[in-house]
């Protein structure tokens, strides 16, 4: 059993970083110049309404407009539409509400003004596909991707050119009003281009860079998509387009910015704080053996860094399904260290995405601890069979070690801490 004031500290500072991206916080210090015209709000992503509401709050003035969230996650608006659909795999829903996007920034002028709130999950909870495709296929290909085990920044760069909306093409359909996009950002190096697959925000990746990502990562596309890719039809805008020449693009919340929350909570109860980076990628299972690797260097020479130590991290890992499992990357990650630290004391682990959801359940993510895997094994489970399974979330859920949330109204990315010592006092 993992020591409970060491649990409660590692949830603290989890929260901690969740507050730090805050949409009022996050927006207060962000909001544009009010127009001559109208303002128009559209968005798109797991915090979207939250954003939404937040801007409501914070605006001196009259606004309408449409956001798009995942289904469970709206929030109250007033004045602008909110609209729900699947993620991480679209549905009609999210069709309907990308159409009603292009609706409402549709017969602008350049007195108006259009604030983009853009967060991590838009991809999938805004699909249209180009002419030639249909629904069904772009749900095809982002089931593919997921499965694909690439990082996010090349199922991205795919999605865009197997879209009419991504890439910055509503961006580019509400000129020749001006576009503001705030982008709470959940992407390995804050590039605003890649959150949400930039609806509002264009990419220089051109389509020969993205056949050759695929070739790279050996991603099996539908039929469809790859005559789609050859024919080259339907390329996303470039940023030099003049239809992109008054906008703006801020990020107003990131990973890094809430780790170092996380962090300075830490220093305030006297333990060292170490983060590795805000931009980590990879495969789940092996990031989790390299978090465990150093948790172990630390215990046993203390290096790279002195016990008592906080060891953050964000980034997003990818996960390559090899069986039908239950989990997610934070599951997988953690089943991945739990086994790598069995039996060794002082270290103790939380990995969670900031959305309050981790994979396919309801989960945030997990604890894990030196009797972990030992406790797994006298369930019954044995983690390295659960691991090649891909089923972490049973794993955890049997020795109820599941972190659960909820919906959290952001989105910054996955956040990892090991505490590897005492706490002091």
């Amino acid at each position: 059993m993992i020591d409970p004031d060491k649990k409660e500290f590692l949830t603290r500072l989890f929260h901690a970083a969740v507050e730090r991206a805050d949409p009022h916080r996050a927006l207060r210090q962000a909001l544009p110049e009010k127009p001559v015209g109208r303002t128009v709000v559209i968005g798109a992503g797991k915090g979207a309404a939250q954003l939404a509401a937040a801007f409501e709050d914070l605006w001196d003035g009259q606004l309408s407009g449409t956001v798009v969230t995942r289904y469970g996650y709206a929030a109250p608006c007033k004045s602008i539409r909110v609209l729900e659909a699947n993620h991480p795999v679209p549905d009609a829903a999210g069709l309907e509400a990308s159409q009603a996007l292009f609706g409402a920034v549709s017969d602008l002028t350049e007195d108006d003004l259009v604030v983009a709130l853009i967060c991590g999950g838009g991809s999938a909870l805004l699909p249209a596909p180009p002419e030639g495709l249909t629904l069904a296929d772009e749900q095809e290909l982002n089931q593919v991707l997921l499965a694909s085990g690439a990082p996010i920044g090349v199922m991205n760069a795919i999605r865009k050119h197997a879209s009419s909306i991504k890439g910055g093409r509503l961006a580019a359909a509400a000129w020749p009003a001006r576009v503001v996009s705030l982008v709470v950002s959940d992407v390995p190096g804050d590039d605003p281009c890649q959150v949400a697959s930039g609806p509002t925000v264009p990419d220089a990746v051109g389509m020969a860079e993205v056949r050759a990502m695929i070739a790279a990562y050996k991603i099996a596309l539908p039929e469809k998509i790859r005559e789609h890719f050859r024919q080259s039809k339907n390329l996303p805008p470039l940023p030099e387009d003049p239809v992109f020449a008054r906008n703006e693009v801020h990020v107003i919340a990131s990973a890094g910015l809430s780790l170092e929350a996380a962090a300075d909570l830490a220093r305030e109860y006297g333990v060292g704080v170490a983060i590795l980076s805000d931009a980590i990628e990879g495969e789940a299972r092996d990031v989790g053996l390299v978090h465990a690797a150093i948790a172990r260097e630390v215990v046993a020479r203390d290096r790279p860094f002195q016990k008592p130590v906080v060891i953050l991290s964000g980034g997003e890992t990818t996960v390559t399904l090899r069986a039908k499992g239950k989990g997610g990357r934070n599951t997988e990650f953690l089943l991945a260290l739990a086994s790598a630290i069995d039996g060794v004391d002082n270290i103790v682990a939380l990995a969670a995405d900031t959305d309050g959801i981790d994979g396919s359940e309801d989960n945030a993510g997990a604890f894990a601890g030196p009797g972990t895997a030992g406790e797994m094994r006298a369930c019954g489970v044995d983690p390295l069979v659960s691991l090649a399974g891909n089923d972490a979330w049973s794993a955890f859920n049997a020795i109820d070690e599941l972190f659960v949330t909820g919906p959290t109204g952001t989105n910054v990315n996955d956040f990892r801490v090991m505490l590897v010592g005492d706490l002091p006092g």
